[in-house]
């Protein structure tokens, strides 16, 4: 490549061609290809022609939608078109209060629709602001401290334990050297880091020679050349995939945009054959349009929006006090129709706290989480545990510090009594070894009596291969090679269960600085686990009866995955494991796996699009920078509040706050009941319009005057109707409602059965209204104000009382979650009022086109009013009647 490279690349915020295959080019040959010198830099000229070239290392944020376009995308609807092509009708022919009315109503949907969705969305900024820090560069030879922004490819750059990596890097030199990049690989352990090249094809967990941006050096110290910076970076890649994440409409979404799209259709329809009608009969083309925006008003439902933004915020406070953030509206519902949850391990099904679980010794095995399993040279191996060890403990657990294996190892001496700060008083030390990459073991040397103790920790096959003796009991026996192809099948026997294992050894010398991993005396096996939440299963189970498939996606590896997976119960016989490469087999196999392990972001994102594809409503849960785009591309994406980045959770739409799964279940819960709150308030919204439409149409074709006024109309919907469906939009759940599959994804809000109901129920409420103003027109001859009055007031407390037929078919009709519902009362309270008090305010009255009641006329509108009530609970009680001698 060489000098070369730097000729073909000039647009700023593009990539050095070096960059790909970076982690397989040796380190003395790094340098050479990025143009520059590991002990000098680059020059400062040099550096300023870079910089143009590549732009600032910063990873470029999206454009977002301006407030101007989001207002404007409000009116975007079928609905606000036809209200609007109501509103320039009236302005036309004069009525200007039936206009203004119109204007406000859609003032109103449009206001709160903007509002509700002005959510910001900050996940681009999110990963901007990770490493957004100074840098230590080497430049015309000295060391300097610069803004990272302004690092180049090329920079030698200088890294020390608890540095955020500021750009993608090359190590030439490292000093034990670890890197915590569960954000971005979804490992849980520490990545030791080597200047050795890896294979190319190696997967990026896998590249030790590399440091990458947005990650943090927990030990050593190390010297790299930034081979890529900003947008060219792996997390600039991660961004790239957050942008191309496009989340849907969510179910609740698309089905009232559905519905409001076919209810535009009908009722256009509807008005023009009304219309025609009237015209046909010689009736007024003026009155004949005047009754045509009196059905579109009608037939609209201006509540229902309203209605549904006041659930689903209801549903939002809810949850929080449940530790489940909703940062969505829409996600509320969509919860409820939940098919798929693919969720992490470490800490959503784990406790993320690594525990010593069991202690392979020569004498035998012991299981730590047994207090009466103790067994002879525990003490011991836990011992040089302990003193072996770079972490502390806090008064707290929150003030631990430290490498998460250390701190366990600690807590396991302390569970048999093994204080690190009185061993260390025992035996001062003399000196550490640290973690090496090569070697893989770590080693410190205590004073001890007359001589120095060094004891040993690291990996099994590490510590195995440097002891020459193994602990007997009573002293030290030669470790002959039967018995380390004996410990070689128990270290494997301990892997395959999914825990960490490291091995412990020992030796006395008398002098200090003698090689310390060299004649060891081996102790024994130490087995660690994340252990799984106590909570889980359960959890699990009740996700398992209510029809939702859970799935665990984790970057850990397999084995450890499908231990986990056993524990929770969460795999079942049959069922497969996939590790990496998802991408291959994504479309055959989807039914079959239980768990996908060693997944990276673009995996993740298509094993979400995969789902979806397939007519799945997924959930998915993540913490780290490399599930942003998953989150964001899910129905529902599910952010850790505790553990979690702020990139993850600005691009989820549901926080969990105690990054419990069981949280999940319990907002799958309440999203259901949301539905069915949704379900009977639209379906009571529904009704009560359709009934309106019929009286208006009926007028029509008797040759009737219009019964009802538009602007009258207008207030019903907006007004009284609102109050009565949102305090059915209050209703509890069934304690059960778990125990249903959740809804097909493409299942209506409303489908066949809510649909025949409502026919019947408007219908019911036209009839009884139409009855009060033949009464009224044709038996007490009263005059045209008060046949308007007399019509409007019967139809208002007729869909009043409708209310009480909202309850659920098999519920009493005194008894019921509608009449023990205390907002019900409360809404029936206020529109009584709120109907009763215009016809007796003459200012508000003339508006609305009333006049005040006289004794006659309230005699036909409560008498008309009750009938709907009192005809449907006789059918149900009748239905209820016969259902079970029908099935018998």
């Amino acid at each position: 490549m060489g000098a070369a490279t730097w000729d073909t690349r000039t647009t700023p915020g593009s990539t050095p061609a070096g960059k790909e295959a970076a982690h397989a080019v040796p380190g003395e040959d790094i340098a050479e290809e990025f143009g520059t010198c590991p002990r000098a830099g680059l020059t400062e000229a040099e550096a300023r022609r870079r910089l143009a070239r590549f732009g600032p290392n910063v990873i470029a944020t999206k454009e977002r939608a301006g407030k101007l376009a989001l207002f404007v995308h409000q009116l975007a609807s079928p609905v606000v078109y036809l209200l609007a092509a109501a509103g320039a009708l009236s302005l036309y022919f004069g009525d200007w209060q039936e206009a203004a009315a119109i204007i406000a109503v859609l003032a109103i949907n449009t206001g709160l629709g903007f509002f509700t969705e002005l959510r910001a969305l900050r996940s681009i900024e999110g990963l901007r602001a990770l490493g957004t820090r100074s840098a230590r560069v080497r430049r015309d030879g000295r060391t300097q401290v610069l803004p990272a922004e302004d690092l180049v490819p090329g920079d030698i750059v200088l890294i020390e334990g608890g540095d955020a990596v500021p750009a993608d890097i090359r190590l030439v030199e490292a000093s034990n050297l670890r890197a915590d990049e569960s954000t971005l690989t979804g490992e849980s352990v520490p990545a030791d880091k080597s200047p050795k090249p890896v294979a190319p094809d190696a997967r990026l967990a896998e590249r030790a020679s590399m440091l990458f941006r947005g990650t943090l050096v927990v030990n050593g110290s190390g010297t790299g050349v930034a081979v890529a910076t900003g947008a060219g970076t792996e997390l600039g890649a991660v961004a790239r995939l957050v942008e191309q994440a496009e989340p849907d409409r969510s179910p609740l979404e698309r089905r009232l945009a559905r519905l409001s799209g076919q209810m535009v259709w009908v009722i256009l329809a509807l008005a023009l054959v009304l219309a025609g009608i009237g015209v046909a009969t010689g009736k007024d083309l003026r009155l004949m349009t005047e009754a045509a925006i009196a059905l579109a008003v009608a037939a609209i439902p201006e509540g229902l929006p309203i209605v549904a933004t006041l659930a689903l915020a209801r549903g939002m406070w809810r949850m929080a006090r449940k530790n489940a953030l909703i940062e969505r509206l829409s996600a509320v519902e969509t919860l409820g129709a939940t098919t798929v949850i693919l969720t992490d391990k470490t800490g959503t099904l784990t406790e993320n706290r690594m525990t010593v679980r069991w202690l392979l010794l020569p004498s035998g095995d012991v299981d730590l989480t047994d207090p009466g399993s103790a067994a002879a040279g525990t003490g011991r191996l836990l011992q040089v545990a302990v003193l072996c060890n770079d972490a502390t403990l806090g008064v707290d657990p929150g003030r631990d510090s430290g490498d998460p294996m250390e701190q366990a190892l600690l807590r396991a001496g302390l569970s048999v009594g093994l204080d690190r700060i009185a061993l260390a008083r025992e035996r001062p030390l003399v000196r550490k070894h640290a973690f090496d990459a090569v070697r893989r073991m770590m080693a410190t040397v205590h004073a001890s009596g007359p001589g120095h103790l060094t004891v040993v920790k690291g990996a099994p096959e590490a510590v195995l291969a440097a002891s020459r003796h193994i602990d007997g009991g009573t002293g030290a026996v030669p470790l002959d090679d039967d018995a380390r192809c004996m410990w070689r099948r128990r270290i494997e026997e301990l892997a395959s269960r999914g825990l960490r294992v490291i091995a412990c050894a020992e030796k006395t010398t008398d002098d200090a600085g003698a090689d310390p991993f060299e004649g060891l005396t081996f102790l024994g096996l130490v087995g660690l686990e994340d252990p799984a939440r106590k909570d889980v299963p359960d959890a699990l189970a009740a996700c398992r009866k209510a029809g939702i498939r859970v799935i665990m996606v984790t970057g850990d590896h397999a084995v450890t995955a499908l231990s986990i997976a056993h524990a929770v119960g969460l795999a079942r016989p049959g069922e497969r494991v996939v590790e990496g490469g998802v991408g291959g087999v994504v479309p055959d196999c989807l039914e079959e796996v239980a768990v996908f392990a060693r997944v990276s972001p673009g995996e993740k994102l298509a094993l979400v699009r995969a789902y979806q594809d397939r007519g799945e409503i997924v959930a998915m849960t993540g913490d780290g920078v490399n599930d942003a785009p998953a989150l964001k591309q899910a129905d529902i994406g599910v952010a850790m509040g505790l553990r979690g980045t702020d990139v993850a959770r600005e691009a989820a739409a549901m926080v969990l706050l105690d990054d419990a799964f069981p949280t999940i279940v319990g907002a799958v819960h309440e999203g259901r009941v949301i539905f069915d709150n949704i379900r009977r308030f639209a379906a009571y919204l529904l009704a009560c319009n359709l009934s309106e439409v019929l009286v208006v149409g009926l007028a029509i074709l008797s040759a009737l005057p219009l019964p009802i006024l538009p602007l009258q109309i207008l207030y019903l919907n907006v007004v009284t109707d609102v109050f009565p469906a949102f305090a059915l939009a209050m209703c509890e759940g069934r304690h059960d409602i778990l125990a249903r599959p959740p809804r097909a994804p493409g299942e209506p809000i409303l489908g066949r059965p809510q649909w025949v109901r409502i026919t019947l129920h408007a219908a019911v409420l036209a009839v009884a209204t139409f009855g009060g103003l033949v009464v009224a027109e044709l038996w007490f001859a009263l005059d045209r104000a008060s046949v308007v009055t007399v019509t409007f007031l019967t139809l208002a407390f007729a869909q009043l009382w409708q209310v009480f037929n909202m309850r659920a078919s098999g519920s009493g009709p005194l008894r019921n979650e509608v009449t023990r519902n205390p907002w019900i009362w409360a809404a029936l309270l206020l529109c009584t009022v709120l109907l009763v008090g215009p016809a007796y305010m003459p200012a508000v009255g003339n508006v609305l086109g009333l006049v005040t009641p006289d004794s006659t006329m309230w005699a036909i509108i409560l008498s008309a009013s009750f009938a709907p009530l009192l005809l449907v609970q006789l059918g149900a009680m009748v239905m209820a009647a016969r259902g079970p001698a029908g099935r018998a």
